[in-house]
Protein backbone atom coordinates (compact mmCIF):
# COMPACT_ATOMS: atom_id res chain seq x y z
CA UNK A 1 0.00 0.00 0.00
CA UNK A 2 1.55 3.32 -1.01
CA UNK A 3 1.56 6.47 1.10
CA UNK A 4 -0.89 8.01 -1.36
CA UNK A 5 -3.27 5.14 -0.83
CA UNK A 6 -2.91 5.52 2.93
CA UNK A 7 -3.78 9.20 2.70
CA UNK A 8 -6.84 8.48 0.60
CA UNK A 9 -7.92 5.88 3.09
CA UNK A 10 -7.62 8.52 5.80
CA UNK A 11 -10.25 10.64 4.07
CA UNK A 12 -12.83 8.37 5.66
CA UNK A 13 -13.96 10.23 8.76
CA UNK A 14 -14.59 6.94 10.52
CA UNK A 15 -10.96 5.81 10.18
CA UNK A 16 -8.77 8.91 10.69
CA UNK A 17 -5.06 8.47 10.13
CA UNK A 18 -2.46 9.95 12.44
CA UNK A 19 1.28 9.46 12.76
CA UNK A 20 3.59 8.97 15.74
CA UNK A 21 7.19 8.13 16.51
CA UNK A 22 10.40 10.12 16.26
CA UNK A 23 10.33 9.99 12.46
CA UNK A 24 6.61 9.40 12.05
CA UNK A 25 7.37 5.74 11.50
CA UNK A 26 4.06 4.61 13.01
CA UNK A 27 0.68 5.02 11.33
CA UNK A 28 -2.54 4.96 13.34
CA UNK A 29 -5.54 3.84 11.27
CA UNK A 30 -8.44 4.23 13.62
CA UNK A 31 -7.49 2.11 16.62
CA UNK A 32 -4.87 0.10 14.69
CA UNK A 33 -1.17 1.00 14.99
CA UNK A 34 1.29 -0.28 12.37
CA UNK A 35 4.75 0.64 11.14
CA UNK A 36 5.00 2.31 7.73
CA UNK A 37 7.38 -0.34 6.45
CA UNK A 38 4.84 -3.04 7.27
CA UNK A 39 2.50 -1.50 4.70
CA UNK A 40 5.11 -1.92 1.97
CA UNK A 41 6.13 -5.18 0.35
CA UNK A 42 7.23 -7.53 3.08
CA UNK A 43 10.58 -9.28 3.10
CA UNK A 44 11.41 -12.98 2.99
CA UNK A 45 10.38 -13.72 6.53
CA UNK A 46 6.72 -13.24 5.75
CA UNK A 47 6.76 -14.99 2.34
CA UNK A 48 5.07 -12.01 0.67
CA UNK A 49 6.81 -11.43 -2.65
CA UNK A 50 4.70 -8.62 -4.13
CA UNK A 51 3.97 -5.06 -3.16
CA UNK A 52 0.94 -5.76 -1.03
CA UNK A 53 -0.11 -5.10 2.53
CA UNK A 54 -0.75 -8.19 4.65
CA UNK A 55 -4.49 -8.76 5.09
CA UNK A 56 -6.19 -8.10 8.38
CA UNK A 57 -6.42 -11.43 10.18
CA UNK A 58 -6.23 -13.04 13.60
CA UNK A 59 -3.27 -15.30 12.82
CA UNK A 60 0.38 -14.74 13.61
CA UNK A 61 2.81 -14.86 10.69
CA UNK A 62 3.24 -18.57 9.82
CA UNK A 63 6.14 -17.94 7.42
CA UNK A 64 9.01 -18.27 9.93
CA UNK A 65 7.61 -21.58 11.19
CA UNK A 66 7.45 -23.04 7.70
CA UNK A 67 10.89 -21.72 6.80
CA UNK A 68 12.37 -23.13 10.02
CA UNK A 69 10.84 -26.55 9.38
CA UNK A 70 12.23 -26.53 5.86
CA UNK A 71 15.65 -25.30 7.02
CA UNK A 72 16.28 -27.89 9.73
CA UNK A 73 15.16 -30.88 7.66
CA UNK A 74 17.17 -29.66 4.68
CA UNK A 75 20.22 -29.08 6.86
CA UNK A 76 20.32 -32.61 8.27
CA UNK A 77 19.74 -34.37 4.94
CA UNK A 78 22.21 -32.10 3.14
CA UNK A 79 24.92 -32.85 5.71
CA UNK A 80 24.38 -36.54 5.00
CA UNK A 81 24.33 -35.99 1.22
CA UNK A 82 27.63 -34.17 1.60
CA UNK A 83 28.93 -37.21 3.53
CA UNK A 84 29.86 -35.07 6.54
CA UNK A 85 31.65 -37.13 9.22
CA UNK A 86 31.43 -40.09 6.86
CA UNK A 87 27.67 -40.53 7.41
CA UNK A 88 25.75 -41.86 4.41
CA UNK A 89 22.62 -43.44 5.96
CA UNK A 90 19.76 -40.88 5.71
CA UNK A 91 17.30 -42.71 8.00
CA UNK A 92 17.77 -40.16 10.81
CA UNK A 93 16.00 -37.63 8.57
CA UNK A 94 12.81 -39.71 8.22
CA UNK A 95 11.28 -38.50 11.49
CA UNK A 96 12.04 -34.89 10.65
CA UNK A 97 10.71 -35.32 7.12
CA UNK A 98 7.40 -36.75 8.32
CA UNK A 99 6.72 -34.46 11.25
CA UNK A 100 8.71 -31.19 11.06
CA UNK A 101 9.64 -30.61 7.43
CA UNK A 102 6.48 -32.45 6.39
CA UNK A 103 3.49 -32.06 8.69
CA UNK A 104 4.48 -28.81 10.44
CA UNK A 105 5.48 -27.16 7.17
CA UNK A 106 2.21 -28.30 5.58
CA UNK A 107 0.31 -26.71 8.48
CA UNK A 108 2.25 -23.47 8.01
CA UNK A 109 1.35 -23.54 4.32
CA UNK A 110 -2.33 -23.96 5.11
CA UNK A 111 -2.14 -21.00 7.50
CA UNK A 112 -0.55 -18.98 4.71
CA UNK A 113 -3.60 -19.83 2.59
CA UNK A 114 -5.82 -18.69 5.48
CA UNK A 115 -4.17 -15.26 5.47
CA UNK A 116 -4.61 -15.00 1.69
CA UNK A 117 -0.97 -15.53 0.73
CA UNK A 118 -1.07 -17.70 -2.40
CA UNK A 119 2.70 -17.89 -2.86
CA UNK A 120 3.43 -18.78 0.75
CA UNK A 121 0.68 -21.38 0.83
CA UNK A 122 1.83 -22.98 -2.42
CA UNK A 123 5.52 -23.04 -1.49
CA UNK A 124 5.29 -24.25 2.10
CA UNK A 125 2.52 -26.79 1.50
CA UNK A 126 4.32 -28.20 -1.54
CA UNK A 127 7.66 -28.61 0.20
CA UNK A 128 5.85 -30.13 3.17
CA UNK A 129 4.46 -32.66 0.70
CA UNK A 130 7.95 -33.18 -0.73
CA UNK A 131 9.37 -34.12 2.66
CA UNK A 132 6.55 -36.53 3.46
CA UNK A 133 6.91 -38.13 0.01
CA UNK A 134 10.68 -38.45 0.51
CA UNK A 135 10.13 -40.02 3.94
CA UNK A 136 7.66 -42.50 2.43
CA UNK A 137 10.30 -43.60 -0.09
CA UNK A 138 12.72 -44.19 2.79
CA UNK A 139 10.19 -46.14 4.90
CA UNK A 140 10.13 -49.90 4.20
CA UNK A 141 6.47 -50.15 5.21
CA UNK A 142 5.43 -48.21 2.11
CA UNK A 143 7.21 -50.71 -0.11
CA UNK A 144 8.32 -48.04 -2.58
CA UNK A 145 12.07 -48.55 -2.59
CA UNK A 146 11.79 -52.34 -2.30
CA UNK A 147 9.52 -52.50 -5.36
CA UNK A 148 12.53 -51.77 -7.58
CA UNK A 149 14.66 -54.86 -8.24
CA UNK A 150 16.96 -53.04 -10.65
CA UNK A 151 19.09 -50.41 -8.84
CA UNK A 152 19.59 -48.45 -12.06
CA UNK A 153 15.84 -48.23 -12.58
CA UNK A 154 15.41 -47.11 -8.97
CA UNK A 155 18.02 -44.35 -9.33
CA UNK A 156 16.44 -43.14 -12.57
CA UNK A 157 12.99 -43.08 -10.95
CA UNK A 158 14.32 -41.01 -8.04
CA UNK A 159 16.00 -38.73 -10.58
CA UNK A 160 12.60 -38.13 -12.21
CA UNK A 161 11.18 -37.38 -8.76
CA UNK A 162 13.90 -34.82 -8.07
CA UNK A 163 13.69 -33.36 -11.58
CA UNK A 164 10.03 -32.53 -10.99
CA UNK A 165 10.96 -30.65 -7.84
CA UNK A 166 13.74 -28.88 -9.74
CA UNK A 167 11.20 -27.57 -12.25
CA UNK A 168 8.77 -26.56 -9.50
CA UNK A 169 11.48 -24.73 -7.56
CA UNK A 170 12.56 -22.91 -10.70
CA UNK A 171 8.98 -21.75 -11.21
CA UNK A 172 8.83 -20.40 -7.66
CA UNK A 173 12.17 -18.67 -8.16
CA UNK A 174 10.65 -16.65 -11.00
CA UNK A 175 7.99 -15.45 -8.55
CA UNK A 176 10.61 -14.10 -6.11
CA UNK A 177 12.43 -11.81 -8.55
CA UNK A 178 10.88 -8.70 -7.01
CA UNK A 179 11.38 -9.67 -3.37
CA UNK A 180 14.70 -9.46 -1.53
CA UNK A 181 18.22 -10.66 -2.27
CA UNK A 182 18.11 -13.27 0.51
CA UNK A 183 14.67 -14.61 -0.42
CA UNK A 184 15.39 -14.83 -4.14
CA UNK A 185 18.81 -16.38 -3.53
CA UNK A 186 17.30 -19.07 -1.31
CA UNK A 187 14.93 -20.27 -4.03
CA UNK A 188 17.50 -19.91 -6.81
CA UNK A 189 20.08 -21.99 -4.92
CA UNK A 190 17.42 -24.52 -3.93
CA UNK A 191 16.66 -25.02 -7.62
CA UNK A 192 20.33 -25.66 -8.33
CA UNK A 193 20.49 -28.02 -5.34
CA UNK A 194 17.64 -30.13 -6.70
CA UNK A 195 19.31 -30.13 -10.12
CA UNK A 196 22.62 -31.39 -8.69
CA UNK A 197 20.84 -34.14 -6.75
CA UNK A 198 18.92 -35.09 -9.90
CA UNK A 199 22.16 -35.43 -11.87
CA UNK A 200 23.68 -37.39 -9.00
CA UNK A 201 20.93 -40.02 -9.06
CA UNK A 202 20.79 -40.16 -12.84
CA UNK A 203 24.55 -40.57 -13.33
CA UNK A 204 25.13 -42.41 -10.03
CA UNK A 205 28.23 -40.25 -9.54
CA UNK A 206 28.62 -39.47 -5.83
CA UNK A 207 30.36 -36.15 -6.52
CA UNK A 208 27.15 -34.60 -7.86
CA UNK A 209 25.18 -35.68 -4.81
CA UNK A 210 27.86 -34.36 -2.46
CA UNK A 211 27.87 -31.04 -4.31
CA UNK A 212 24.09 -30.91 -3.90
CA UNK A 213 24.55 -31.63 -0.20
CA UNK A 214 27.01 -28.79 0.28
CA UNK A 215 24.75 -26.36 -1.55
CA UNK A 216 21.78 -27.67 0.42
CA UNK A 217 23.51 -26.74 3.67
CA UNK A 218 23.87 -23.19 2.36
CA UNK A 219 20.19 -23.15 1.39
CA UNK A 220 19.19 -24.29 4.87
CA UNK A 221 21.08 -21.40 6.49
CA UNK A 222 19.46 -18.98 4.07
CA UNK A 223 16.04 -20.37 5.04
CA UNK A 224 16.92 -19.82 8.72
CA UNK A 225 18.07 -16.31 7.86
CA UNK A 226 14.74 -15.51 6.21
CA UNK A 227 12.89 -17.09 9.13
CA UNK A 228 14.82 -14.93 11.58
CA UNK A 229 13.96 -11.87 9.49
CA UNK A 230 10.31 -12.64 10.12
CA UNK A 231 10.74 -13.22 13.87
CA UNK A 232 13.21 -10.58 15.04
CA UNK A 233 11.74 -7.14 15.77
CA UNK A 234 13.07 -4.08 17.62
CA UNK A 235 10.75 -5.11 20.44
CA UNK A 236 12.29 -8.57 21.02
CA UNK A 237 15.88 -8.36 19.78
CA UNK A 238 18.85 -6.03 19.50
CA UNK A 239 19.76 -7.77 16.24
CA UNK A 240 17.28 -7.31 13.41
CA UNK A 241 17.61 -7.72 9.66
CA UNK A 242 17.24 -4.91 7.18
CA UNK A 243 15.99 -6.37 3.88
CA UNK A 244 17.86 -5.61 0.66
CA UNK A 245 15.22 -5.36 -2.04
CA UNK A 246 15.78 -6.40 -5.63
CA UNK A 247 14.88 -3.85 -8.37
CA UNK A 248 11.13 -3.37 -8.39
CA UNK A 249 10.70 -5.08 -5.05
CA UNK A 250 9.83 -2.02 -3.00
CA UNK A 251 7.39 0.75 -3.87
Amino acid sequence: MSNKEVSNYGDDEHDPITYSGENNEYIHIGSTKVRKDELLSAFGGSLYTGVTAPPVHKFANPGPLGLSAFALTTFVLSMINARAMGISNPKIVVGLAFFYGGFIQLCAGMWEIAIENTFGGTALSSYGGFWMAWAAIQTPGFGIASSYTDPVEKNNAIAFFLLGWTIFSGMLTLCTMKSTVAFFSMFALLTVTFLLLTIGDYTRVLGWTRAGGVLGVIVSFMAWYNAYAGIATPQNSYITIKPIFLPGGKA
